[in-house]
C-alpha cells in the first residue's frame, strides 16, 4: 500500500475530525518528525488536502505544509514571517536536492518552472518565487538575471556598487527602479496560483543600510525617505514586492482551505 506522509503538527491539529482508525508509525529524518499513515482503504491528494477514506467513511485533513523551492535563508525568513499559519519547508529542509534551470523570460516563467518542478518531484503542495531589481535607465536591467547578475558567487558589496557606478551622472526621475516579485503555487491536482507585486522606487547615489539583502541598500523609497535597507523588518513585509505578492497568495491558499472545508462539513 502507499504511504502518506504528513508532518506531526498537521495531524494533531486535525486527528479530532478523523472518525476511522489509523496505524501511525513515527519516522525520523534528519530535521523533520513526519508520521507515515498507512492501512488506509483509499487516499489521494487534492490540491493540498490529504483526502483518506476508511471502510466508505471519507474525511479531509487540511494540510498546511508548503514546499518552498528556495534554499535561500533571507528570501525563506521572509515567506515565513509573512506566510503566517502554513508550515513553510525549504527543499534542503524536505531532503531534495535538484537544481532547476530556470530559462524563462519573465519572472513569472521562472516562478513556474521552479514550483512546477519540485511539484512533480514530491507529489507535494510547492510554492517558488522569483524575484528581481529592474533599472529602467539600464533597460530593465538587471531583471530576471538579478541573481546572477556578475555571477553567482559575486557578492552584492560588489554588484551594488557596479550598479551605482553605471548610474553615474544619471539624475531624478531617470534612476526609477523596481523590486519586482512573482510567486507561483503548484498543487497535486493541476491548479495553479501566480502572483506578481511591485515596490517601486529610485536609485540611491550611494549605498545605505543594514537590513534585508540583495540590492535594498540601493533602493531608495522616496514616501519613506530611506532605502529598503533601512526599513526595519515588519514594515519591510508590509510594503515589499514580496511581501504584497505573499499576501495575494495566502488569500488564496485560505479561500482554498475554506472551500474544502465547508464542503467537508455539508458532507
Amino acid at each position: 500500500m502507499n504511504e502518506i506522509i504528513v508532518s506531526r503538527r498537521q495531524i494533531i491539529e486535525h486527528n479530532r475530525s478523523i472518525r476511522y482508525e489509523l496505524n501511525i508509525c513515527i519516522m525520523q529524518t534528519d530535521k523533520l518528525n513526519l508520521i507515515s499513515v498507512s492501512d488506509i482503504n483509499e487516499a489521494f491528494v487534492l490540491g493540498g488536502l490529504y483526502l483518506a477514506g476508511h471502510q466508505g467513511t471519507k474525511e479531509r485533513l487540511i494540510m498546511k505544509r508548503i514546499i518552498l523551492a528556495s534554499n535561500n535563508k533571507d528570501k525563506i525568513k521572509e515567506v515565513k514571517e509573512i506566510l503566517t499559519g502554513y508550515d513553510i519547508i525549504s527543499i534542503k529542509e524536505a531532503g531534495i536536492n535538484v537544481d532547476v534551470e530556470e530559462n524563462g523570460t519573465t519572472f513569472e516563467e521562472n516562478a513556474l518552472i521552479k514550483a512546477r518542478a519540485i511539484m512533480k518531484l514530491t507529489g507535494e503542495v510547492t510554492m517558488a518565487d522569483d524575484s528581481g531589481h529592474e533599472i529602467d535607465y539600464l533597460n530593465k536591467e538587471p531583471g530576471v538575471y538579478s541573481a546572477r547578475y556578475m555571477g553567482h558567487d559575486t557578492s552584492y558589496d560588489i554588484k551594488n556598487a557596479a550598479l551605482l557606478k553605471r548610474l553615474e551622472g544619471v539624475e531624478g526621475d531617470d534612476r526609477s527602479g523596481r523590486f519586482v516579485c512573482a510567486i507561483a503555487v503548484c498543487f497535486p491536482d493541476g491548479r495553479e496560483i501566480v502572483k506578481r507585486c511591485t515596490m517601486e522606487g529610485l536609485i540611491a547615489k550611494e549605498i545605505k543600510g543594514n537590513n534585508g539583502f540583495g540590492y535594498d541598500p540601493i533602493v531608495y523609497l522616496p514616501e519613506y525617505g530611506k532605502t529598503s535597507a533601512e526599513l526595519d523588518p515588519e514594515e519591510k513585509n508590509r510594503i515589499s514586492h514580496r511581501g504584497k505578492a505573499l499576501a495575494l497568495i495566502k488569500d488564496e491558499l485560505d479561500k482554498s482551505e475554506e472551500m474544502y472545508a465547508e464542503d467537508n462539513d455539508s458532507k
